[in-house]
């Protein structure tokens, strides 16, 4: 349900190609693989968890820009995954209006 709001929320005239991941193990096969140039990654996952993830890809030289999207709304969370090369933090629900000046303030749709 979450990942189909997120969806939504993207600008429509965005021309990409949207993969999902149901866990964090495979966002990190899908980012090994090339297949992520933008990750919307949640902190509560089965298996590794959106922190997990994040130290995963700083390990391995990240690469892309990954925006968290949480409800988890703790400065301690925030503070974390911004040290672990998050580019934002988007509180859920998430919806158009917080999505796109982070995605703008970043050049990733124009």
């Amino acid at each position: 349900m979450a990942r189909k709001m997120l969806i939504k929320s993207l600008p429509p005239d965005w021309d990409i190609e949207i993969r999902q991941a149901c866990n964090g193990e495979e966002a990190i096969a899908a980012y090994r693989q090339g297949r992520a140039d933008v990750i919307f990654l949640d902190l509560n996952m089965p298996g590794i968890d959106g922190y997990g993830v994040l130290e995963t890809l700083q390990a391995e030289d990240l690469n892309c820009f990954v925006i968290v999207v949480s409800a988890d709304v703790q400065p301690q969370a925030r503070e974390r995954v911004m040290k672990l090369g998050a580019i934002a933090f988007v509180q859920k629900p998430v919806d158009a209006a917080k999505l796109e000046p982070v995605l703008r303030e970043y050049g990733v749709v124009v």
